[in-house]
């Protein structure tokens, strides 16, 4: 017995390794709930993502990956309205941790809508995001998320669903479902306030036990300080595996076109 010992803890050391390699690392760059709006046809918007995880899971995701727990997560976003049911869009995401900055390299998006979504009872699109990730965030070097969207609101609430499918290319690479939501109550003319859920339930085919899966609570509120839109948000974490707190933040800005009024993101 004595001889097997080794030989049992080998293997059981080579198996967590390849279970920590076959996961990718999340970093909360942008927590938004998409909602079919887009930028106006020929409008350039821009929109500051910054995530804050006061309290946050203290084990890496991956060998030699980064932990979230007291990290700053976000990402700059650049828009561009083709049409009034097309915008592109290009993300730069990074994180601050240990007074040290790292970059995710960059994001592609291309998103499609009803036109004029935000007029609209029930809406829906579908947004396509291809990435390009470096080592301390992800195992995989390319990825891209399916993000449908499917919404609808009267002039009191809005309900919206994302339904997300994160598929990761590669040797390591694995399909997630991910599924995000929102409900909101509007308060004022500019003003909402309620509540958004995000999570990751594992690899499609695969889900994980509850526990380990990823389930995280906010409430939010999404008002405007002159031409800045803003949305703020604090979320608990519902389950071990989940950051236990964190603080989100987008401020938008959306660029005069010519002959057009000024529009708030």
């Amino acid at each position: 017995m004595a001889g097997r010992i080794p030989v049992q803890r080998t293997a059981l050391a080579t198996t967590i390794v390849l279970s920590l390699i076959g996961q990718s690392a999340r970093a909360a760059d942008e927590i938004q709930v998409y909602n079919a709006g887009i930028a106006a046809v020929g409008q350039f918007t821009f929109q500051q993502h910054l995530n804050y995880s006061p309290l946050g899971v203290k084990e890496p995701p991956l060998p030699g990956g980064l932990i979230s727990n007291g990290a700053i997560n976000g990402t700059p976003e650049f828009a561009y309205g083709v049409t009034d049911w097309w915008e592109v869009g290009l993300y730069l995401p990074f994180a601050i941790q240990n007074e040290r900055f790292y970059s995710n390299a960059f994001k592609l998006r291309t998103l499609f809508v009803s036109p004029h979504a935000e007029q609209r009872d029930f809406f829906y699109g579908v947004n396509f995001e291809l990435s390009n990730q470096t080592p301390p965030f992800a195992q995989t070097r390319f990825a891209m998320e399916i993000r449908p969207i499917i919404g609808m609101r009267n002039a009191d609430y809005e309900f919206i669903v994302n339904p997300i499918v994160d598929v990761g290319f590669g040797r390591f690479g694995e399909t997630h479902f991910a599924p995000v939501a929102r409900v909101a109550h509007r308060i004022g003319q500019e003003l909402y306030a309620g509540f958004e859920y995000y999570s990751d339930w594992g690899k499609i085919g695969d889900f994980k036990a509850f526990p380990e899966q990823e389930h995280t609570l906010f409430a939010v509120t999404d008002f405007k300080i002159g031409v800045l839109g803003v949305n703020v948000g604090v979320g608990y974490g519902l389950t071990p595996a989940s950051d236990r707190w964190v603080i989100k933040t987008i401020l938008g800005y959306a660029f005069p076109v010519p002959g057009r009024s000024r529009k708030c993101i």
